[in-house]
């Protein structure tokens, strides 16, 4: 899938289903925000949410009291329901439309953070332009946190097949510049009531 047709689909798919008919929908990204808490970052550090759109992952930091949050999609509908959904809260917030594959980072970050972006990378290519611009953006000694749908989850999501991993295959795609510091499974209940097997990876760069 090019980038037109990838942000095309992201575009129908928010503006056409409610936040909560996503399958993907989190009221509370306790995953997330428990291993962002673990790299004991302080509240001036630069976090950036890779494929962020509506999540809430962005109300959870803001109300952790971090000052310096990026949130990345490649839809502006995604973006523009989670400013809606923050009002006033996210008037700090970066946000910003783009395809992590082709996007160029303007300064370094303490915290990548990607849940369920990464695993839609099926192309060769894309995943190379991916870690090329994770290697650009994150700083000495930052965090990354990517979840993909473990072995044992499902196949495809929203319509696209994905590439499932477990920690050590994601090792191996980010790279010996980054070291695997953590990782663990998670069950996530959708919206309707499935189980989808996730696995969550977190590296620090050496």
């Amino acid at each position: 899938m090019d980038e037109i047709d990838r942000q095309a689909h992201w575009e129908n798919v928010y503006r056409t289903k409610r936040e909560y008919e996503v399958s993907w929908f989190q009221e509370n990204p306790a995953p997330s925000l428990e291993l962002i808490a673990r790299a004991g970052l302080s509240n001036e550090a630069e976090i950036i949410d890779i494929g962020g759109g509506a999540s809430r992952l962005v109300d959870g930091l803001i109300d952790r009291r971090f000052r310096r949050i990026t949130v990345l999609d490649l839809s502006a509908a995604a973006l523009a329901d989670a400013k809606t959904r923050l009002g006033r809260a996210g008037a700090g917030v970066e946000w910003v439309v783009a395809d992590v594959t082709r996007w160029h980072p303007t300064r370094t970050y303490d915290l990548w953070h990607d849940r369920a972006a990464f695993h839609f990378l099926t192309d060769p290519t894309d995943r190379e332009a991916y870690i090329a611009c994770l290697k650009k953006a994150v700083g000495p000694s930052g965090h990354v946190v990517i979840g993909t749908f473990a072995p044992d989850g499902p196949e495809r999501c929203s319509g696209l097949r994905i590439i499932r991993y477990d920690a050590d295959a994601l090792a191996a795609v980010v790279g010996a510049e980054f070291t695997l510091v953590d990782c663990r499974r998670h069950d996530h209940l959708t919206p309707g009531g499935n189980t989808q097997h996730f696995q969550f990876s977190v590296f620090q760069r050496n």
